[in-house]
Protein backbone atom coordinates (compact mmCIF):
# COMPACT_ATOMS: atom_id res chain seq x y z
CA UNK A 1 0.00 0.00 0.00
CA UNK A 2 1.23 3.61 -1.10
CA UNK A 3 1.60 5.71 1.82
CA UNK A 4 -0.13 8.48 -0.16
CA UNK A 5 -3.26 5.63 0.62
CA UNK A 6 -2.10 5.16 4.31
CA UNK A 7 -4.82 6.40 6.73
CA UNK A 8 -2.99 7.87 10.25
CA UNK A 9 -2.30 6.62 13.32
CA UNK A 10 -1.94 7.70 16.75
CA UNK A 11 -0.39 5.40 19.55
CA UNK A 12 -0.51 7.35 23.26
CA UNK A 13 1.23 6.14 26.46
CA UNK A 14 0.11 6.68 29.97
CA UNK A 15 3.33 8.48 30.62
CA UNK A 16 2.46 10.86 27.82
CA UNK A 17 4.65 9.33 25.52
CA UNK A 18 3.11 9.72 21.72
CA UNK A 19 4.08 7.70 18.56
CA UNK A 20 2.74 8.73 15.06
CA UNK A 21 2.29 5.70 12.23
CA UNK A 22 -0.27 4.56 9.90
CA UNK A 23 -2.93 2.35 10.56
CA UNK A 24 -3.41 -1.03 10.27
CA UNK A 25 -6.46 -3.12 10.89
CA UNK A 26 -9.91 -1.46 12.02
CA UNK A 27 -10.51 2.22 12.26
CA UNK A 28 -11.31 3.38 15.91
CA UNK A 29 -9.57 3.37 19.30
CA UNK A 30 -8.06 0.84 21.66
CA UNK A 31 -6.90 1.09 24.58
CA UNK A 32 -4.95 -1.33 26.79
CA UNK A 33 -1.82 -2.52 28.36
CA UNK A 34 0.76 -2.20 25.99
CA UNK A 35 3.76 -5.62 26.01
CA UNK A 36 5.89 -6.74 23.64
CA UNK A 37 6.55 -10.18 22.02
CA UNK A 38 9.83 -10.89 20.94
CA UNK A 39 8.98 -14.18 18.69
CA UNK A 40 9.70 -14.24 15.17
CA UNK A 41 6.97 -16.19 13.91
CA UNK A 42 3.39 -16.78 15.30
CA UNK A 43 1.85 -14.04 15.37
CA UNK A 44 -1.66 -15.20 14.23
CA UNK A 45 -1.32 -17.52 17.68
CA UNK A 46 -0.26 -14.62 19.46
CA UNK A 47 -3.51 -12.75 18.30
CA UNK A 48 -5.53 -15.10 19.23
CA UNK A 49 -3.77 -16.64 22.52
CA UNK A 50 -7.00 -15.50 25.22
CA UNK A 51 -3.95 -14.74 27.51
CA UNK A 52 -3.80 -11.57 25.85
CA UNK A 53 -6.81 -10.38 26.71
CA UNK A 54 -6.68 -6.66 27.52
CA UNK A 55 -3.41 -6.13 26.29
CA UNK A 56 -1.98 -4.10 22.93
CA UNK A 57 0.62 -6.27 21.87
CA UNK A 58 4.14 -4.54 20.06
CA UNK A 59 5.92 -7.60 17.81
CA UNK A 60 9.45 -6.56 17.95
CA UNK A 61 10.59 -8.66 14.81
CA UNK A 62 10.33 -6.01 11.84
CA UNK A 63 8.40 -7.88 9.20
CA UNK A 64 4.36 -8.52 10.11
CA UNK A 65 2.24 -10.62 7.63
CA UNK A 66 3.99 -11.79 5.44
CA UNK A 67 2.73 -15.31 5.52
CA UNK A 68 -1.01 -13.92 6.36
CA UNK A 69 -3.62 -16.10 8.42
CA UNK A 70 -5.60 -19.22 8.24
CA UNK A 71 -8.15 -20.99 10.42
CA UNK A 72 -6.19 -23.78 11.31
CA UNK A 73 -3.64 -21.52 13.34
CA UNK A 74 -6.11 -20.36 15.39
CA UNK A 75 -5.91 -20.39 18.99
CA UNK A 76 -8.96 -19.25 19.86
CA UNK A 77 -12.48 -18.72 18.76
CA UNK A 78 -11.38 -14.98 18.18
CA UNK A 79 -8.27 -12.63 18.68
CA UNK A 80 -8.22 -11.83 21.90
CA UNK A 81 -5.37 -8.57 21.68
CA UNK A 82 -7.09 -4.86 22.14
CA UNK A 83 -4.24 -3.75 19.33
CA UNK A 84 -1.41 -4.44 17.54
CA UNK A 85 1.78 -2.45 16.78
CA UNK A 86 4.32 -2.99 13.95
CA UNK A 87 7.24 -1.90 12.35
CA UNK A 88 6.24 -2.78 9.16
CA UNK A 89 3.06 -4.51 7.27
CA UNK A 90 2.59 -7.11 4.52
CA UNK A 91 -0.58 -6.18 2.66
CA UNK A 92 -0.26 -8.93 0.42
CA UNK A 93 1.15 -12.17 1.69
CA UNK A 94 3.28 -15.37 0.25
CA UNK A 95 2.01 -18.66 1.57
CA UNK A 96 0.82 -21.89 0.15
CA UNK A 97 -1.57 -21.84 3.68
CA UNK A 98 -2.71 -18.66 3.96
CA UNK A 99 -6.64 -17.19 3.18
CA UNK A 100 -6.65 -13.75 4.38
CA UNK A 101 -3.94 -11.07 5.03
CA UNK A 102 -3.19 -10.03 8.46
CA UNK A 103 -4.53 -6.00 8.19
CA UNK A 104 -7.35 -7.75 6.87
CA UNK A 105 -7.92 -10.24 9.67
CA UNK A 106 -7.66 -7.43 12.15
CA UNK A 107 -10.52 -5.37 10.16
CA UNK A 108 -12.80 -7.96 10.06
CA UNK A 109 -12.17 -8.40 13.53
CA UNK A 110 -12.97 -4.92 14.81
CA UNK A 111 -8.92 -4.91 16.21
CA UNK A 112 -7.15 -1.57 15.49
CA UNK A 113 -2.90 -1.94 14.79
CA UNK A 114 -0.45 0.79 14.04
CA UNK A 115 2.79 0.54 11.91
CA UNK A 116 5.42 2.73 10.85
CA UNK A 117 6.37 3.22 14.23
CA UNK A 118 10.31 2.18 15.78
CA UNK A 119 9.38 -0.52 17.64
CA UNK A 120 13.03 -0.87 18.89
CA UNK A 121 12.76 2.37 20.52
CA UNK A 122 9.10 1.63 22.22
CA UNK A 123 10.31 -2.02 23.78
CA UNK A 124 13.25 -0.28 25.13
CA UNK A 125 10.85 2.06 26.99
CA UNK A 126 8.93 -0.55 28.10
CA UNK A 127 12.02 -2.35 29.71
CA UNK A 128 13.13 0.50 31.27
CA UNK A 129 9.93 1.53 32.72
CA UNK A 130 7.90 -1.32 32.50
CA UNK A 131 4.53 -2.47 30.77
CA UNK A 132 1.84 0.65 30.89
CA UNK A 133 -1.57 1.46 29.69
CA UNK A 134 -1.73 2.59 26.00
CA UNK A 135 -4.16 3.61 23.33
CA UNK A 136 -3.97 3.48 19.50
CA UNK A 137 -6.65 5.69 17.63
CA UNK A 138 -7.36 6.54 13.94
CA UNK A 139 -10.55 8.56 15.36
CA UNK A 140 -8.45 10.83 17.99
CA UNK A 141 -5.93 12.24 16.54
CA UNK A 142 -5.36 14.84 19.54
CA UNK A 143 -2.68 13.51 21.80
CA UNK A 144 -4.33 14.99 25.30
CA UNK A 145 -7.33 13.69 24.16
CA UNK A 146 -6.21 10.44 23.78
CA UNK A 147 -3.84 10.60 26.68
CA UNK A 148 -6.71 11.86 28.92
CA UNK A 149 -8.69 8.10 28.14
CA UNK A 150 -5.80 5.71 28.71
CA UNK A 151 -4.99 7.14 31.81
CA UNK A 152 -8.62 6.56 33.08
CA UNK A 153 -8.56 2.56 32.18
CA UNK A 154 -7.52 0.22 34.68
CA UNK A 155 -4.16 -1.12 35.60
CA UNK A 156 -3.63 -5.19 35.10
CA UNK A 157 -2.67 -5.54 38.83
CA UNK A 158 -6.13 -6.48 40.44
CA UNK A 159 -8.16 -6.65 37.38
CA UNK A 160 -9.83 -10.26 36.66
CA UNK A 161 -10.19 -11.19 32.96
CA UNK A 162 -10.73 -14.35 32.97
CA UNK A 163 -14.46 -14.12 33.20
CA UNK A 164 -14.36 -12.25 29.79
CA UNK A 165 -12.60 -15.75 27.92
CA UNK A 166 -13.97 -18.69 29.96
CA UNK A 167 -16.31 -20.77 28.08
CA UNK A 168 -20.10 -20.13 29.29
CA UNK A 169 -20.72 -24.11 29.02
CA UNK A 170 -18.85 -26.93 29.24
CA UNK A 171 -17.83 -29.01 26.02
CA UNK A 172 -15.70 -31.80 25.38
CA UNK A 173 -12.43 -31.50 23.11
CA UNK A 174 -11.52 -34.93 21.18
CA UNK A 175 -9.41 -33.27 18.65
CA UNK A 176 -5.69 -34.41 18.53
CA UNK A 177 -2.88 -32.68 16.80
CA UNK A 178 -3.20 -33.83 13.26
CA UNK A 179 -0.74 -35.99 12.07
CA UNK A 180 1.36 -33.84 9.55
CA UNK A 181 2.31 -31.52 13.23
CA UNK A 182 2.77 -34.24 15.33
CA UNK A 183 6.25 -33.99 16.65
CA UNK A 184 6.27 -37.10 19.11
CA UNK A 185 4.53 -39.42 17.82
CA UNK A 186 6.50 -42.45 19.67
CA UNK A 187 5.30 -41.21 23.33
CA UNK A 188 1.93 -40.51 22.07
CA UNK A 189 2.11 -43.96 20.95
CA UNK A 190 2.95 -45.23 23.75
CA UNK A 191 -0.08 -44.38 26.43
CA UNK A 192 -2.36 -46.73 25.55
CA UNK A 193 -5.40 -45.88 28.19
CA UNK A 194 -7.90 -42.93 28.01
CA UNK A 195 -8.09 -40.96 30.75
CA UNK A 196 -10.77 -38.07 31.41
CA UNK A 197 -9.81 -34.84 32.21
CA UNK A 198 -11.70 -31.78 33.22
CA UNK A 199 -10.08 -28.51 32.18
CA UNK A 200 -10.93 -25.37 34.15
CA UNK A 201 -11.09 -22.83 31.19
CA UNK A 202 -9.01 -19.75 32.26
CA UNK A 203 -8.63 -18.90 28.55
CA UNK A 204 -7.34 -22.13 26.89
CA UNK A 205 -5.23 -22.44 23.85
CA UNK A 206 -6.78 -25.00 21.67
CA UNK A 207 -3.17 -26.71 20.82
CA UNK A 208 -2.72 -27.59 24.70
CA UNK A 209 -6.65 -29.28 24.71
CA UNK A 210 -4.78 -31.01 21.34
CA UNK A 211 -2.12 -32.05 23.03
CA UNK A 212 -3.90 -33.50 25.72
CA UNK A 213 -5.79 -35.69 23.10
CA UNK A 214 -2.80 -36.76 21.82
CA UNK A 215 -2.00 -38.09 24.92
CA UNK A 216 -4.96 -40.32 25.25
CA UNK A 217 -7.26 -37.48 27.21
CA UNK A 218 -10.87 -37.32 26.85
CA UNK A 219 -10.79 -33.91 27.66
CA UNK A 220 -13.92 -32.06 29.20
CA UNK A 221 -13.70 -27.99 29.37
CA UNK A 222 -15.80 -26.01 32.20
CA UNK A 223 -16.37 -22.61 33.02
CA UNK A 224 -13.51 -21.30 35.28
CA UNK A 225 -16.22 -20.45 37.85
CA UNK A 226 -17.88 -24.26 37.90
CA UNK A 227 -17.95 -25.40 41.59
CA UNK A 228 -15.61 -28.59 42.62
CA UNK A 229 -18.54 -30.81 43.37
CA UNK A 230 -19.96 -30.36 39.55
CA UNK A 231 -16.15 -30.79 38.61
CA UNK A 232 -15.97 -34.41 40.43
CA UNK A 233 -19.01 -35.76 39.13
CA UNK A 234 -17.36 -36.13 35.59
CA UNK A 235 -15.19 -38.46 37.74
CA UNK A 236 -12.36 -36.95 36.48
CA UNK A 237 -8.79 -39.40 36.36
CA UNK A 238 -6.81 -35.03 36.45
CA UNK A 239 -7.65 -32.06 36.96
CA UNK A 240 -6.18 -29.54 34.32
CA UNK A 241 -5.85 -25.77 35.30
CA UNK A 242 -5.37 -23.65 32.10
CA UNK A 243 -3.53 -20.47 30.80
CA UNK A 244 -5.84 -17.48 31.12
CA UNK A 245 -5.12 -13.39 30.86
CA UNK A 246 -5.54 -11.15 33.91
CA UNK A 247 -4.09 -10.69 37.74
CA UNK A 248 -4.31 -14.67 39.17
CA UNK A 249 -4.56 -12.73 42.39
CA UNK A 250 -8.01 -11.61 41.16
CA UNK A 251 -9.84 -14.96 40.11
CA UNK A 252 -10.57 -16.02 43.44
CA UNK A 253 -13.44 -18.05 42.51
CA UNK A 254 -10.74 -20.55 40.51
CA UNK A 255 -8.45 -20.17 43.56
CA UNK A 256 -10.92 -21.60 45.99
CA UNK A 257 -11.81 -24.16 43.61
CA UNK A 258 -8.20 -25.40 43.19
CA UNK A 259 -8.04 -25.43 46.80
CA UNK A 260 -10.97 -27.70 47.22
CA UNK A 261 -10.10 -30.16 44.12
CA UNK A 262 -6.59 -30.29 45.59
CA UNK A 263 -8.42 -32.02 49.06
CA UNK A 264 -9.36 -34.87 46.45
CA UNK A 265 -5.77 -35.65 45.83
CA UNK A 266 -6.37 -36.34 41.79
CA UNK A 267 -3.61 -35.76 39.46
CA UNK A 268 -3.57 -31.90 38.39
CA UNK A 269 -1.31 -29.91 35.89
CA UNK A 270 -1.35 -26.44 35.93
CA UNK A 271 -0.05 -24.09 32.66
CA UNK A 272 0.60 -20.34 32.96
CA UNK A 273 -2.33 -19.06 34.44
CA UNK A 274 -3.06 -22.01 35.87
CA UNK A 275 0.40 -22.17 37.79
CA UNK A 276 -0.55 -19.17 39.63
CA UNK A 277 -3.66 -20.14 40.62
CA UNK A 278 -2.47 -23.21 41.89
CA UNK A 279 -0.01 -21.19 43.76
CA UNK A 280 -2.50 -19.23 45.56
CA UNK A 281 -4.75 -22.69 45.92
CA UNK A 282 -1.28 -23.66 48.21
CA UNK A 283 -0.75 -20.56 50.12
CA UNK A 284 1.80 -18.75 47.94
CA UNK A 285 1.23 -15.07 46.22
CA UNK A 286 2.40 -13.41 43.18
CA UNK A 287 3.64 -10.41 42.34
CA UNK A 288 3.39 -8.29 38.98
CA UNK A 289 6.66 -8.09 36.52
CA UNK A 290 8.24 -5.12 35.15
CA UNK A 291 7.92 -6.01 31.74
CA UNK A 292 7.15 -9.67 31.42
CA UNK A 293 7.76 -12.35 29.52
CA UNK A 294 6.91 -13.06 25.60
CA UNK A 295 8.34 -14.57 23.77
CA UNK A 296 9.55 -18.63 22.25
CA UNK A 297 13.20 -18.28 23.57
CA UNK A 298 12.53 -18.10 27.14
CA UNK A 299 15.43 -20.63 29.24
CA UNK A 300 13.77 -22.74 31.70
CA UNK A 301 15.11 -25.49 34.28
CA UNK A 302 17.26 -25.82 37.16
CA UNK A 303 19.49 -29.00 37.67
CA UNK A 304 21.14 -30.78 34.51
CA UNK A 305 18.47 -29.45 32.12
CA UNK A 306 17.55 -26.47 30.10
CA UNK A 307 14.32 -26.16 28.38
CA UNK A 308 13.58 -23.23 25.68
CA UNK A 309 10.28 -22.16 26.35
CA UNK A 310 7.24 -20.43 25.07
CA UNK A 311 6.19 -18.17 27.47
CA UNK A 312 3.17 -14.94 27.85
CA UNK A 313 3.04 -13.71 31.51
CA UNK A 314 2.57 -10.67 33.59
CA UNK A 315 2.47 -12.12 36.89
CA UNK A 316 4.87 -14.72 38.88
CA UNK A 317 4.52 -16.73 41.91
CA UNK A 318 6.64 -15.02 44.82
CA UNK A 319 9.55 -17.60 46.31
CA UNK A 320 9.29 -16.00 49.82
CA UNK A 321 5.74 -17.29 49.93
CA UNK A 322 6.04 -20.67 48.60
CA UNK A 323 5.49 -23.08 51.58
CA UNK A 324 8.46 -25.12 51.76
CA UNK A 325 6.76 -28.23 53.52
CA UNK A 326 4.34 -28.75 50.36
CA UNK A 327 5.65 -27.61 47.56
CA UNK A 328 9.16 -27.61 45.66
CA UNK A 329 10.49 -25.32 42.92
CA UNK A 330 10.83 -27.41 39.82
CA UNK A 331 11.83 -24.69 36.72
CA UNK A 332 13.64 -21.56 37.18
CA UNK A 333 13.64 -18.56 34.67
CA UNK A 334 17.07 -18.93 33.92
CA UNK A 335 17.38 -15.22 32.20
CA UNK A 336 15.90 -13.83 35.36
CA UNK A 337 15.29 -16.66 38.23
CA UNK A 338 11.52 -15.97 38.59
CA UNK A 339 9.70 -19.26 39.45
CA UNK A 340 9.26 -21.09 36.00
CA UNK A 341 7.69 -24.32 37.66
CA UNK A 342 6.67 -26.18 41.29
CA UNK A 343 5.72 -29.57 42.26
CA UNK A 344 3.90 -30.68 45.37
CA UNK A 345 6.38 -33.28 47.36
CA UNK A 346 3.24 -35.57 48.25
CA UNK A 347 0.37 -34.86 45.59
CA UNK A 348 0.73 -36.28 42.02
CA UNK A 349 0.53 -32.28 40.98
CA UNK A 350 2.67 -30.16 39.18
CA UNK A 351 2.70 -26.57 37.48
CA UNK A 352 5.05 -24.86 34.88
CA UNK A 353 5.08 -20.57 34.20
CA UNK A 354 5.11 -21.67 30.25
CA UNK A 355 3.06 -22.71 27.19
CA UNK A 356 4.62 -26.63 26.91
CA UNK A 357 2.35 -27.23 23.52
CA UNK A 358 4.79 -24.84 21.73
CA UNK A 359 2.28 -23.10 19.96
CA UNK A 360 4.04 -21.13 18.84
CA UNK A 361 7.24 -22.26 20.14
CA UNK A 362 9.58 -24.97 20.72
CA UNK A 363 8.51 -28.74 21.67
CA UNK A 364 11.21 -29.04 24.23
CA UNK A 365 8.42 -29.44 27.20
CA UNK A 366 5.92 -31.58 26.09
CA UNK A 367 7.08 -33.56 27.79
CA UNK A 368 4.75 -32.60 30.67
CA UNK A 369 1.80 -33.99 29.00
CA UNK A 370 3.38 -37.24 29.04
CA UNK A 371 4.27 -36.58 32.85
CA UNK A 372 0.66 -36.08 33.37
CA UNK A 373 -0.87 -39.00 31.70
CA UNK A 374 2.17 -41.18 33.88
CA UNK A 375 0.84 -39.66 36.86
CA UNK A 376 -3.21 -40.75 35.79
CA UNK A 377 -1.78 -44.15 34.85
CA UNK A 378 -0.13 -44.52 38.33
CA UNK A 379 -3.58 -43.32 40.31
CA UNK A 380 -5.77 -45.71 38.49
CA UNK A 381 -3.39 -48.51 38.97
CA UNK A 382 -3.07 -47.16 42.86
CA UNK A 383 -6.94 -47.51 43.01
CA UNK A 384 -7.26 -50.48 41.63
CA UNK A 385 -5.17 -52.10 44.24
Amino acid sequence: MPLSDAIPALLVLADGTTYRGWSFGAMGTAIGEVVFNTGMTGYQEVLTDPSYCGQIVVFTYPELGNTGVNPEDEESIHPHVRGAIARNICHRPSNWRSTQSLPDYLKQHQIPGIYGIDTRALTRKIRMFGAMNGGISTAILDEAELLEQVQAAPSMTGLNLVREVTTSTPYEWSEPTTSHWEFNPEAVANIGETFTVVALDFGVKRNILRRLASYGCRVIVVPADTPPAEILKYNPDGIFLSNGPGDPAAVTEGINTTKALLAAEKPMFGICMGHQILGHALGAQTYKLKFGHRGLNQPAGLQQRVEITSQNHSFALDPDSLPAAVVEVSHLNLNDRTVAGVRHKTLPVFSVQYHPEASPGPHDADYLFEQFVRQMQAARQTAIV
